[in-house]
């Protein structure tokens, strides 16, 4: 049975659902005005001011799991609407202020934004340009920081509030990790959706024996779906139309075993290379420290490596990605890859999906999944590509010192990055991972608690081949094209 966080995410889950229902009938483009009020149907209104607004809120959700913005190209969006209720200032006197003789508030602000009106401290916020010292100086920590959750989840300040106090994302800074996607308690900031494009690939792969449509499912699938086995995960997928089910985990073990030929073949020449397999640390990479770009590893990510073998071997293939990660949504677009992953969608994608065909998965049949190694299925947790790379090293003998440096969320990875650009960096291989714990922690997950890691060693243990070279003996990938331009 399928839990709910919050109603942020019901209200998510509802929309997916109504427009997957109307999309698999062929009745969204006649009858999707009608799902908000389908979904608040009233007369009471149950979390904003009255059922107008939540209706007018429900209907942005989905324009965006219908694509959203074509002229946006960020996979994340801001719906405005929904935009309007966290604080207006952000640094509050509060109760605890005494009027001090000191007012090292009003003498530190380089705004003159802070007066002492009836012994109290009073912040205006018509000039306060939130720079924070006020707090940080005063004694009795009487000033609170209410920043907004999704500026406070956003790792790298991509998001700002304009003049009219709603939130604006900058694209430039944007690494598409969706932080931001989860942690606004109003489900104001949603990721846009290919859910409809996949509905219509999979009922024209039906009538078109042209088309077969395979699904590739992230290793992070371990932490997902709890109520059912991942056997029946597959059964419920095949179910929706797909022609396979795939491991991503098959493209981990490729990526690996390329990696650490490459890693061994480089790191000569320079003083330490990246992983790549997260599209939002490259991105990160990238926009913030562009002087390393350099050092990003050249292997593609196991979702493109894995797609470009299922293409090699099916002329007729079309795939489509599940994970928990916003961030695969951009990774596609990008010019070396368009045309290598059709289409991605998340896990919550997914179960909306499933639902709408009234596909219970807890009552499916078992099907099969073994395309990968034990290693390939650990790259969902962090630490995961470190121990596949050194696997890879030290069961092909490859002499050379692998000193990995492995770092949790994007704010480890930006203490290494650091440390790199002073070469002070205790290691020569960056192992980057923009959530905290892995791909278990991604944003399209669907619950976001404490993840276990050992879930996804248990799922590795199940692996028929431990060995990567063994999951991979069956596989011509010689001729595949796994070096990207960076």
């Amino acid at each position: 049975m399928r839990k709910f966080e919050s109603q942020v995410q019901i209200k998510k889950y509802e929309v997916l659902r109504e427009v997957s229902r109307l999309a698999m009938e062929g009745k969204l483009e006649e009858k999707y005005h009608e799902i908000p009020n389908k979904i608040v149907p009233g007369p009471e209104a149950t979390t904003r001011c009255c059922i107008y607004k939540e209706r007018a809120i429900i209907a942005e959700r989905v324009k965006l799991a219908m694509g959203g913005n074509k002229d946006n190209e960020n996979v994340i969006e801001v719906i405005d609407c929904a935009c309007d209720e966290c604080p207006i200032e952000r640094f509050v006197v509060t109760e605890a202020c005494r009027g001090c003789l000191a007012h090292r508030c009003m003498d530190v602000c380089p705004v003159d934004a802070i007066s002492i009106i009836g012994h109290k401290a009073y912040i205006d916020s018509s000039k306060c340009i939130e720079c924070g010292r006020c707090s940080q100086v005063c004694p009795y920590n009487a000033i609170a920081d209410v920043m907004r959750p999704c500026r406070k989840a956003c790792p790298v300040g991509a998001i700002s509030i304009d003049e009219n106090k709603k939130a604006v994302i900058d694209n430039e800074k944007c690494i598409q990790c969706g932080a931001c996607v989860y942690q606004c308690p109003f489900g104001a900031i949603m990721d846009k959706s290919y859910i409809v494009d996949v509905i219509n690939l999979i009922k024209e792969a039906k009538n078109n024996e042209n088309i077969r449509v395979y699904a590739i499912i992230a290793p992070a699938i371990s932490s997902q779906f709890t109520y059912a086995k991942i056997e029946q995960v597959v059964s419920g997928i095949k179910k929706l139309g797909f022609h396979d089910v795939i491991e991503v985990a098959l493209g981990a073990d490729i990526v690996a075993k390329h990696e650490a030929k490459e890693f061994a073949e480089t790191i000569e020449n320079q003083k330490f290379m990246t992983s790549s397999c997260c599209p939002a640390f490259v991105s990160y990479i990238r926009k913030k420290y562009p002087m390393l770009t350099d050092k990003i590893s050249k292997s593609v990510s196991p979702m493109i490596a894995v797609s470009r073998l299922i293409k090699s071997m099916d002329d007729k293939a079309k795939v489509v990605f599940i994970g928990p990660c916003t961030a695969k949504k951009m990774e596609i677009k990008q010019d070396d890859l368009v045309g290598d992953t059709d289409y991605v969608i998340t896990f919550e994608e997914l179960a909306a999906m499933l639902d709408a065909a009234e596909i219970k998965l807890e009552y499916c049949e078992e099907g099969v999944l073994d395309n990968a190694s034990f290693f390939g299925r650990i790259f969902a947790r962090t630490g995961g590509v470190t121990e596949a790379v050194r696997h890879v090293i030290d069961s092909e003998k490859i002499d050379v010192e692998f000193k990995p440096v492995v770092c949790d969320g994007i704010k480890e990875c930006d203490k290494a990055l650091k440390m790199a650009m002073v070469n002070r960096l205790n290691g020569n291989f960056i192992e980057g991972m923009a959530c905290v714990g892995g791909c278990i922690g991604g944003a399209a997950s669907l619950h976001h608690g404490p993840k276990d890691r050992n879930e996804v060693d248990k799922y590795g243990k199940l692996a028929m081949e431990k060995d990567i070279n063994d999951s991979l003996r069956v596989f011509d990938i010689e001729d595949l094209k796994l070096d990207r331009e960076i």
